[in-house]
């Protein structure tokens, strides 16, 4: 956990559609205001977040971060693709990254499991159930002990 070197725990979230980053972003706030997160709208941006690339190149602003959220479903780069490149990047092992999408299907699921997603959700329909979901997500990957993360985008 990052709280050792006085940063905040940072989350990137890569969600295409604005109501839903809309509604994360509220249901991140009330859940715990100390998580510094990061939104990005296609997986084109997200690996240009990762890598520090362009306008994500200066990391005090936009720092590596300690959990990846993603959506499967995106233009451009879906995240299957963001997750197959991540995963392929010795840093990129070390990160958790969550799964969060609308899709129930199996094979989607399978897909994500195999390509090294750490978590599979799938979209809640009403606000309270998004808090709960980020809950869920924050109070576990939070505290979880995991190796420290090698600097990305170097």
């Amino acid at each position: 956990m990052r709280n050792e070197m006085n940063e905040p725990f940072t989350i990137l979230v890569v969600e295409d559609n604005a109501n839903e980053a809309l509604l994360l972003q509220k249901a991140f706030k009330r859940v715990n205001g100390e998580i510094a997160v990061h939104f990005v709208a296609n997986g084109e941006e997200a690996i240009d977040y990762l890598s520090g690339a362009d306008r994500f190149e200066d990391r005090h602003t936009y720092p590596d971060p300690d959990l990846l959220v993603m959506d499967l479903k995106m233009p451009r780069k879906g995240g299957f693709e963001v997750l197959e490149w991540f995963r392929n990047l010795r840093e990129g092992a070390l990160i958790p990254v969550v799964i969060l999408t609308a899709s129930e299907n199996d094979a989607d699921v399978e897909r994500a499991y195999g390509l090294g997603a750490n978590s599979y959700f799938r979209k809640p329909a009403a606000f309270d159930e998004f808090r709960d979901m980020v809950k869920v997500i924050c109070d576990y990957w939070s505290v979880a002990r995991r190796p420290r993360a090698l600097a990305l985008g170097q």
